[in-house]
């Protein structure tokens, strides 16, 4: 199943519609041929307004079918949609995503409230997608008839699209990682000028200890209705630096099975993602590009590979301490935030769990 048993669409909400990950889902669904945009939901200072009025608009121009759409409240009682994509603050989501799924929503997070919950699915798509298998568990402990499934930190996406083939090929036992996180992951307005411009900002507030958290549920196993995190030790250094768009990763990864660089190199290019995956409208046709530049990937160049959606991995090589080292590149906004997002609403779709409540239309 894909379109809705009639045929028509599914109807999405987005709540947090206003801000720049809002605004990038409303972008990612213009014209999908499963989803259509019926409702965008922000704070009560925007609620009531039109959205070309409520929006500051950030990139391009707003699509036509949502400049006279009327803003309304974060509320499960003001929204119809049986699928809700959230770009709210984690302070915001940890109350509102919740009454949505009480009230039958499947709800698409990209807040960091309830990603290391036990019963939720913390999902990079082309990695970890039987994570979603945790929905019915959910559903049962919590008592509600919707979900709640969470994308990862925009860094811990990024470098789980090379981390994930690697583990389940060699055995990933240690990583060392150094970030370099673009202006756009702090949100809009973000970081002021004459703090980031000619400038590395070492540290990003709670953003270490989230990455090395992640990463180990990401590449975890299912076990019934909860996941056992893979035994992986990681140590990550974070920076904010001067680019608009996408995350850089350099890690240095030690394996169980101690594969050479060239062996990594072969499989990550060989790598088409989880099968079930392959072929949904979102889904890139190669999710990890490799470059065999010495100075790439780079954001100016390589940040929009696959629409945003492909990993560019680079600089593939031994290392001294551990085993290998590599470079891995994503659009923090699109593969790992709504791009993500939507990509697990088709993969719910497509297995028919998007069952329409009473209330949608």
């Amino acid at each position: 199943m894909s379109l809705r048993p009639d045929g028509s669409k599914w109807p999405v909400a987005i709540l947090g519609a206003t801000g720049a990950v809002g605004q990038t889902f409303v972008r990612l669904l213009e014209d999908h041929p499963w989803f259509e945009i019926a409702e965008l939901c922000a704070s009560e200072r925007s609620a009531g307004k039109s959205y070309v009025d409520a929006a500051h608009w950030l990139e391009g121009a707003m699509p036509a079918a949502v400049r006279d759409l009327r803003v309304l409240p974060c509320d499960p009682s003001s929204v119809r949609s049986p699928i809700v994509f959230s770009a709210l603050d984690a302070a915001t989501a940890h109350d509102v995503e919740p009454a949505f799924a009480h009230a039958g929503r499947m709800v698409l997070s990209n807040a960091k409230s309830y990603r290391m919950d036990p019963d939720v699915p913390l999902v990079v798509p082309d990695v970890n997608p039987a994570h979603l298998d945790l929905v019915p568990g959910q559903r049962e402990s919590r008592g509600w008839t919707g979900a709640i499934i969470t994308n990862a930190n925009f860094a811990a996406a990024v470098a789980a699209m090379a981390l994930g083939p690697l583990h389940a090929a060699f055995g990933v036992r240690t990583i060392f990682a150094a970030t370099m996180q673009a202006t756009s992951g702090a949100g809009y307005p973000g970081v002021a000028s004459l703090d980031i411009l000619s400038n590395v900002i070492p540290y990003i507030a709670d953003e270490e200890p989230k990455i090395e958290a992640e990463l180990r549920k990401i590449l975890g196993t299912r076990d019934g209705s909860r996941v056992i995190e893979a035994p992986i030790a990681v140590s990550t250094h974070a920076n904010r630096v001067p680019v608009e768009h996408g995350h850089t990763v350099c890690m240095s990864i030690g394996f169980e099975k101690k594969p050479s660089a060239a062996d990594v190199d072969e499989l990550l290019r060989s790598w088409r993602g989880e099968a079930e995956v392959r072929g949904m409208p979102s889904a890139p046709e190669r999710p990890i590009v490799m470059s065999d530049r010495p100075d790439r990937p780079q954001p100016r160049r390589d940040v929009n590979t696959g629409k945003g959606m492909s990993a560019v991995v680079g600089r593939v090589r031994p290392d001294p301490v551990l085993d290998v080292r590599l470079v891995v590149l994503g659009h923090n906004v699109v593969l790992g935030a709504a791009g993500a997002s939507v990509l697990n609403a088709e993969l719910l779709a497509s297995r028919g769990v998007l069952a329409g409540p009473a209330h949608a239309r």
